[in-house]
């Protein structure tokens, strides 16, 4: 028995199955998604939509996707210095509203530039050694827009294949050729860059990659793409969204880390994981890139600017980050991370990567983690279930995103109820391959949200059993 079996239901099938609908009806075909999501919702294995009831903070009460409360401890949220609750940044907020209003009230390329945005696009050239730089609504926006303000039809664009969707999407809607490399892989991107110069030394070639991957929480090495690109015509864009600010010693991330600091053609990030506030850039040398993204790069062309708000939160960050006080929150966050990798891997629980504020937990089958998620509302834990097509199939995986301001108390708490819910989760697992449940008595059984959970003493204070298909015991 397989879990595509009908006895599993919602414990089956993908958000790829429904991608492609077939029916000439636009909005009576996404019936089909709707109804395979409720099935999975009825059995309590819809992990999305989910909300918080006051702040994104290391404890907080959440609502589920039916609407239930709970208190838990929150591994899903990004903000990874703990600057969202910082004092200084939500004094910034008020001051800045109270003076600027809160609206940017226009794109870029019109009247919505503040002298806010104008001073952070100087700060984040200066942090990262750029003379230019350009601010976008959304870290999305960034990533999408510097390729399709770029990329003309009869360019060509070479893209690890784990880049992150935005900068996908911006190479589909940017040309048709299209070349994606094996993860990481610097000799497989060489070979399609051969082969593209082989037949082709007219059109551009963007080289895109990111400095730090959120699934497996790894990085390229980005010199020796930088000199791929130098020795094939290419022009490299690094997409730094996961470890800017938040890495290293001066929090510069992997760039700084392997000597590339000002060397890389272009760069580009996000705002919203470290920097407590919507917003992207793209930072490159010489005016006219700024100039061109401004008019041709429609996310920035065609949306408001950043609100002056969010212009002077991501300043007061990046001063803070720039300081002893954002180095102390550097240490503080490593030393979390750490303790969260040592302490998983101890309960038998298999990590993804290098130390970095995403812990990816795995998990394997689609099923297994299915029911591990519909167990953690119950125990009090905020984690995001990530499975297929975000990650390969057969790969699902929590990913746990690690703040400054968790404490060890958050740490071991997270850590006994994660390895809590894969016990039961297995234990359900058994029941329904040896026919001993089905989805449906599960459903009767499943856990009540509650809004108190007891604290546990430990981590590991359920051993893990198991041995069923998709279990994760040795």
């Amino acid at each position: 028995m397989t879990t595509d079996t009908p006895q599993f239901g919602a414990l089956a099938g993908s958000m790829r199955d429904f991608r492609y609908l077939p029916g000439a009806d636009l909005l009576a075909r996404v019936d089909a998604f709707y109804q395979w999501q409720e099935t999975r919702r009825a059995a309590g294995v819809w992990p999305l939509g989910r909300s918080t009831e006051q702040g994104a903070f290391s404890r907080c009460t959440a609502r589920t996707d039916e609407g239930e409360l709970f208190d838990g401890v929150n591994f899903a949220s990004q903000d990874y210095l703990s600057l969202n609750s910082h004092d200084g940044v939500l004094e910034t907020a008020i001051a800045t509203m109270r003076a600027f209003g809160v609206h940017s009230a226009g794109s870029p390329a019109l009247v919505g530039n503040t002298s806010l945005s104008i001073a952070l696009e100087r700060k984040i050239g200066d942090f990262l050694g750029y003379d230019h730089v350009a601010l976008f609504p959304t870290g999305w926006a960034a990533g999408f827009g510097v390729i399709k303000g770029l990329v003309r039809p009869n360019d060509h664009i070479v893209m690890d294949a784990l880049s992150h969707a935005c900068l996908q999407e911006g190479a589909q809607a940017a040309t048709r050729n299209i070349h994606l490399f094996r993860h990481n892989q610097v000799e497989a991107a060489r070979a399609k860059l051969a082969k593209i110069r082989s037949t082709d030394t007219e059109n551009g070639i963007l080289l895109v990659t990111e400095s730090l991957f959120s699934m497996d929480s790894d990085t390229p090495d980005i010199r020796a793409l930088q000199a791929l690109a130098h020795e094939y015509g290419a022009t490299l864009v690094v997409d730094v969204a996961h470890d800017l600010g938040n890495l290293g010693p001066t929090g510069r991330g992997f760039i700084e880390a392997q000597g590339m600091l000002g060397k890389v053609d272009v760069v580009m990030g996000s705002f919203s994981k470290t920097f407590a506030s919507n917003g992207g850039f793209v930072a490159a040398r010489g005016r006219g890139v700024k100039e061109y993204m401004r008019y041709y790069s429609s996310p920035n062309t065609f949306s408001n600017a950043m609100s002056p708000a969010n212009a002077a939160i991501v300043g007061k960050a990046f001063d803070i980050v720039a300081s002893e006080e954002g180095a102390v929150l550097r240490r503080k966050l490593m030393d979390n991370i750490l303790m969260l990798r040592s302490l998983l891997q101890g309960c038998g629980l298999e990590v993804y990567g290098d130390p970095s504020a995403i812990v990816c937990v795995k998990m394997g089958s689609e099923a297994l983690a299915r029911l591990v998620s519909r167990r953690l509302p119950s125990l009090g834990m905020l984690a995001n279930l990530v499975e297929f097509p975000a990650v390969p199939k057969g790969q699902a995986r929590f990913r746990l995103q690690v703040m400054a301001r968790h404490s060890q108390h958050d740490i071991i708490d997270a850590v006994h109820r994660l390895s809590t819910a894969v016990a039961d989760a297995t234990d359900d697992m058994n029941a329904l391959e040896t026919g001993a449940a089905t989805i449906e008595t599960l459903e009767r059984d499943r856990p009540v949200v509650r809004r108190t959970v007891v604290e546990p003493e430990a981590p590991c204070a359920r051993a893990r059993r198991g041995g069923g298909r998709g279990s994760l015991a040795a």
